[in-house]
């Protein structure tokens, strides 16, 4: 009898975590569809480079459309969107100026749409990329204190050597 992890060590099995991955599955979600524990699938990991590997690049790549989609999001992106309008032709002769036909067909448009960058995005990258100047809370010392005691007990000490 053939061991559980067989089947997924295949190319079809390893082709098939890889897309769960990609789609955005968590591992506990793989392990649902795999019929195993997440503690057994954190196990094959460890134990078989090519079930780690699958699951690596189908993260990897469900990561870069993400945020691609954000740095999209923050900056403000154009779009062409095509979509079928009905366009009604009417035909007149040309000496009795009277309709001779109507036809109606559907034909494709296009037309640019700008979509403006999100402020949301804007800050949700510069926080995570350039966290010490954008995060919430700036680290700030006083050194007023030290300073003032620095003072102080420089004075004392040039007051005992005299």
């Amino acid at each position: 009898m053939a061991a559980k992890y067989d089947q997924w060590l295949t190319e079809e099995g390893l082709l098939r975590i890889q897309g769960w991955a990609r789609d955005g599955l968590t591992d506990k979600d793989i392990s649902k569809n795999m019929r195993i524990g997440v503690s057994t699938l954190k196990e094959w990991k460890s134990r078989f480079d090519e079930i780690r590997e699958a699951l690596r690049i189908g993260k990897d790549a469900a990561d870069r459309v993400v945020e691609n989609a954000l740095y999209k999001s923050a900056t403000g992106y154009t779009v062409t969107v095509t979509e079928p309008i009905k366009v009604k032709r009417i035909v007149y002769d040309e000496t009795t100026g009277r309709k001779i036909r109507e036809s109606e067909e559907v034909v494709e448009a296009s037309k640019t749409l700008h979509v403006p960058a999100q402020v949301t995005a804007q800050i949700f990258w510069l926080k995570n990329r350039k966290p010490d100047q954008w995060r919430e809370k700036q680290e700030y010392t006083d050194t007023s204190a030290l300073d003032k005691l620095d003072a102080i007990l420089a004075e004392n000490i040039k007051n005992a050597n005299r």
